[in-house]
């Protein structure tokens, strides 16, 4: 039950820079400019929702196609298929279900979230800050609730009456029953959260240094330790929607695209004439990686989930025509981006979970 961290020193170098220490800078400049952050306009606060269009969030589950055929698992044919199918069936049951059911798609929506978003951090912790005081189980699937809860739950005891008007926007484009989400904002469910959510956090750190005591390594703990109570202030100062979208573009997308280096590393070109093998084949973006070429690495990827992008931003586009009740004004707008992003999350998170699986987190 181990990922294999096992690389080149320059790779890893690179990696812990663009897969862990980018994304503390990104989060940490914001988090210092919090008391302006919470003046900005609305619409300035968007931005980040705004460029996470192409700026890493949105592309960052578009190689998800490509996949199955990197870890060495099918052919490249049958890796496009089985994705696509798999991205029509949940895809489509799930949007189906916002339609149907708009409250209970929304409560899935962030239980998904935080378990996705969860599965992420953890695969950084391993892979890239190298950390062994998770070593079972139990201990991971309490990371992933940490990490996963901290962009997810925190705001909601920070910034209820924000959170609250994003869910009702999500929920408002199909019935008008946002009312049914009250219970959720009240003081009650926020003190009852903050004190689970507080009290599972610390039973985490604590498990962590228990390990420590016992012989783990104790700088990647200190990672760790860091990394959460950074984010515990980020997400009760900044705004959620400015805190959210930034967070989501250039802490959650880029350590996933440093995954999906990790599973690029074709040489040169393909030695077939396939012409699908050929739109994908070039020098990785983890042999770039290695290489010092983070400008390459990028590129590589870019290309690799510009068309499945543009199918995303399609999705997102019908979305916007057959929402029943219309979509007015940025925040309109914002709910069905997030709609169409919850869409295509579950195949993603499928996805996920199977490389999870495939790579030893589990």
């Amino acid at each position: 039950m181990a990922v294999d961290a096992s690389r080149p020193p320059t790779l890893s170098a690179a990696l812990r820079r663009w897969g862990i220490q980018f994304s503390w800078v990104a989060v940490g400049a914001l988090l210092l400019v919090s008391p302006v952050a919470t003046q900005l306009p609305t619409a300035v606060q968007y931005a980040p929702f705004l460029a996470s269009v192409v700026v890493f969030g949105f592309p960052h589950g578009a190689v998800d196609h490509l996949v199955p055929d990197r870890l060495g698992e099918v052919s490249l044919r049958r890796s496009l298929a089985v994705v696509g199918v798999l991205y029509a069936v949940l895809g489509g049951l799930y949007a189906g279900w916002w339609f149907l059911a708009p409250v209970s798609a929304f409560a899935f929506f962030i239980l998904l979230t935080l378990a996705h978003w969860g599965q992420g951090d953890l695969y950084a912790l391993l892979a890239f800050a190298g950390v062994d005081h998770v070593p079972t189980r139990a201990e991971r699937a309490l990371a992933v609730v940490v990490r996963g809860g901290l962009p997810m739950l925190v705001p909601l005891i920070a910034f209820p009456a924000e959170y609250r008007a994003v869910a009702a926007a999500l929920v408002e484009l199909f019935a008008p029953s946002a009312g049914l989400l009250a219970p959720f904002f009240g003081e009650t469910a926020r003190l009852a959260v903050a004190a689970g959510f507080g009290g599972v956090t610390l039973l985490a750190l604590a498990a962590g240094a228990v390990r420590v005591w016992q012989g783990a390594a104790r700088r990647p703990w200190l990672v760790d330790a860091g990394e959460v109570t950074l984010l515990w202030l980020y997400f009760l100062l900044v705004p959620p929607v400015l805190a959210i979208g930034l967070y989501f573009c250039f802490w959650h997308a880029t350590r996933h695209l440093a995954r999906l280096a990790l599973v690029d590393d074709a040489e040169g070109p393909p030695p077939t004439d396939d012409r699908l093998a050929r739109l994908v084949g070039g020098r990785g973006a983890g042999t770039a990686l290695a290489e010092g070429d983070l400008a390459g690495a990028l590129r590589k990827l870019a290309r690799d989930a510009a068309p499945m992008t543009v199918g995303g931003l399609v999705i997102v586009g019908l979305l916007l025509l057959v929402v029943p009740r219309g979509a007015a004004g940025a925040e309109g707008l914002l709910a069905v981006y997030l709609v169409g992003i919850a869409v295509l999350t579950l195949p993603h998170v499928a996805v996920v979970t199977w490389m999870d699986l495939r790579q030893g987190v589990w």
